[in-house]
């Protein structure tokens, strides 16, 4: 059995290398809350900010200060620190038996609708690594601010044997 949970891994790794992704470290919670919990067999994540190295790469509204293509690259930036935070608490990715809901949230300019377009970036993110598995429910929402002006924060529920 040990064989198979290791080339189950190393086959989700490999999926994420070829896609030239590496999982980055887990973020630091910013405020009281952890970043994943397990319940039952279902993995919740708590809203993911697209971090990168550690820091926001931008801030601001889209529709005014982040176009809609940059955001629909940062939500695929917070899938990516989603799935970090999968891992870190059930270890072996390929024990994700289905990506069941995402939501999406976008700060957005008042008169932007475009925000189904942007979580598009975190849900193509999840099918291309999950394949089948990672086609899910999802809701995409425009709020007026998110955690320290971030464009975009995605969450997820997972289920995993």
């Amino acid at each position: 059995m040990e064989t198979v949970q290791n080339q189950g891994t190393a086959r989700i790794e490999a999926r994420l290398a070829e896609l030239g992704l590496a999982l980055p470290a887990v973020a630091a919670p910013v405020a009281a809350y952890v970043p994943a919990v397990i319940t039952g067999n279902y993995i919740h994540t708590s809203g993911q900010l697209p971090f990168r190295d550690g820091k926001l790469p931008a801030t601001g509204k889209v529709g005014a200060e982040i176009s809609a293509e940059d955001a629909k690259t940062l939500a695929a930036t917070c899938a990516l620190n989603a799935i970090a935070a999968l891992k870190s608490v059930i270890g072996d990715l390929d024990r994700v038996t289905q990506i069941v809901k995402v939501v999406g949230f976008v700060a957005s300019d008042p008169s932007f609708t475009g925000q189904p377009g942007v979580i598009n970036g975190a849900s193509e993110l999840l099918v291309e690594v999950f394949g089948k598995a990672g086609v899910h429910a999802r809701s995409a929402v425009g709020v007026a601010v998110l955690p320290l002006d971030s464009p975009v924060e995605v969450e997820l529920i997972a289920e995993f044997q």
